[in-house]
């Protein structure tokens, strides 16, 4: 029972520091070594439309995480998971300096983002560890690759914006392979197939509000 409401706590504590709180990092931004152009309007609008979609997925990566450790039974995996949770919040944390150097917003639908994560994270993690293992790897790998078409996307005169791209790129790419390395299961087809399309919807609509 006490770990029960333990978790609810961090939970609600985690849901409501990412959706509502200002993102503090605890590791410095990633900096480029190319100084920055000046950007049109259109290209500002375009890094901002952007960065506003990697930062939601760093808000549902807060979300995934967090559920995923609320729902596991096992201590070790649990702090894997917290920690990870940690440094995904750099993520956002440096997602939102560039919102703000751009003039941009995030997106109005953050609570919803949140919202339908950590019931993905919940679900997940009932089917057991390495099934939940095995989302957080597909989930990391999804994510990777679309880190990397924005890097083909972003101005390239925006270097802030493209060298914290491509340190969450790496990021990514880790964390997918720890949860390989911990006993992720492959997921089977169809359920990578709902995931992109997931993704698309959510980008898609990011891009915009």
């Amino acid at each position: 029972m006490t770990r029960s409401i333990d978790s609810v706590l961090t939970a609600a504590d985690a849901a409501l520091r990412t959706v509502f709180a200002r993102p503090h990092a605890t590791a410095p931004t990633p900096r480029a070594t190319e100084a920055p152009t000046a950007l049109t309007d259109a290209e500002r609008r375009e890094a901002g439309a952007l960065m506003r979609v990697n930062h939601v997925g760093e808000v549902c990566a807060q979300a995934l995480y967090t559920a995923q450790a609320a729902v596991t039974r096992d201590p070790v995996l649990r702090a894997h998971l917290l920690a990870s949770a940690r440094e995904e919040g750099n993520h956002l944390a440096w997602t939102q300096e560039r919102l703000d150097a751009l003039g941009a917003k995030p997106s109005v639908l953050n609570p919803l983002w949140y919202a339908g994560a950590f019931g993905l994270g919940l679900v997940a993690g009932r089917f057991g560890d390495p099934v939940s293992l095995g989302f957080v790897a597909e989930t990391e790998r999804q994510v990777e690759a679309h880190l990397d078409s924005h890097l083909g996307r972003l101005p390239a005169g925006d270097t802030a914006s493209r060298a914290v791209v491509q340190q969450m790129k790496t990021d990514e790419a880790r964390h997918a392979a720890e949860a390989r390395n911990a006993g992720a299961v492959e997921l089977p087809p169809p359920a990578k197939a709902l995931m992109r399309l997931a993704s698309r919807v959510m980008t898609t609509v990011a891009h915009r509000i």
